[in-house]
């Protein structure tokens, strides 16, 4: 009993890997290239989007280390090189990261 029923689930199985690849060769797929254009379309605009709020948050940053350092200079505390020298990172990190590192690899925002 447990073979028979092994047997018939077996052939309706194997039929349906054969039913499926032989829509395969008719299908259009232009349609993907329409989804592909708009989807870069939107990732490049979010993109512009997310670099002006990055600015935006590297803006403030910068002007409360800027703050912290006047701060540390005026106390007389020890790190202000420290400090500035991570604050000018930032800065070139920023910049390099925006602007340098895209047209480096020939892509424009």
């Amino acid at each position: 009993m447990m073979k028979r029923g092994y047997w018939i689930f077996s052939a309706l199985t194997l039929g349906i890997p054969i039913r499926a690849s032989a829509k395969c060769g008719g299908v259009n797929y232009s349609w993907g290239a329409d989804a592909l254009a708009s989807m870069h379309d939107y990732v490049v605009t979010m993109m512009l989007y997310v670099l002006y709020l990055l600015y935006a948050i590297a803006a403030i940053v910068a002007v409360i280390a800027a703050l912290q350092i006047y701060i540390k200079i005026n106390a007389g505390e020890d790190g202000v090189t420290k400090a500035i020298m991570m604050l000018v990172g930032a800065c070139l990190f920023i910049i390099g990261a925006s602007i340098v590192f895209p047209a480096f690899f020939g892509y424009q925002i």
